[in-house]
């Protein structure tokens, strides 16, 4: 171990090579009074803070009429292979709608399926004028369907206190829409019980 005498000896040399501008006076005056500040030191970073990409809000989205379908395009007949595409989607969901498959497995599944290009039926409804409106689901939102149906008439349909059915390759299955008001992106992730619920 180094003596006291040589520890001095290299802070001194040390603080020397450190401070070249300084006199041996004000070294040893620094250290006799008060601690000493190098002047070789490194700055810290500062880090950036990152911007998060906004997105349009709901009312710039409303005026630049992003999720407007045109009257135009609001024919039956443009979104049927939509509906073919989807009846393959859920085949390939459910490995293959086979007729020994769990009744339940399918329901499980189809709940958390994405429903843009079903057909649907309403079944049920508070409102008698909503029963029996059937077509293809173009858009759905949190509350509400958007269906074409065969008379190419886009109707706008609310979940809440309504019960939808959709049929895919004899398999019937029903939707509590009360239960269901969930954006499609939000599904996924949620548990729905599979026991029917009195809700009309």
């Amino acid at each position: 171990p180094q003596g006291s005498e040589e520890a001095k000896a290299f802070v001194n040399a040390f603080l020397k090579r450190s401070m070249p501008k300084m006199k041996d006076e004000a070294i040893q005056d620094i250290l006799a009074r008060k601690a000493v500040v190098l002047e070789h030191y490194s700055k810290k970073k500062t880090k950036q803070k990152q911007r998060k990409a906004k997105g349009f809000t709901a009312k710039q989205r409303r005026e630049m009429r992003l999720f407007e379908i045109e009257p135009e395009q609001r024919r039956y007949s443009i979104f049927l292979p939509l509906h073919e595409l989807w009846k393959q989607y859920i085949r390939d969901l459910c490995h293959g709608l086979k007729p020994d498959t769990q009744p339940h497995m399918i329901q499980g599944k189809l709940l958390k399926a994405d429903l843009h290009g079903a057909i649907v039926t309403v079944t049920k409804s508070k409102c008698p004028s909503y029963v029996g409106i059937t077509g293809i689901i173009l858009q759905e939102f949190k509350h509400v369907f958007k269906i074409i149906t065969k008379e190419d008439k886009l109707k706008v349909v609310p979940k809440l206190n309504n019960v939808f059915s959709l049929e895919i390759d004899g398999f019937i299955s029903y939707i509590y829409g009360s239960k269901f008001q969930l954006r499609a992106s939000e599904r996924s992730a949620k548990k729905f019980k599979l026991k029917g619920t009195i809700d009309l």
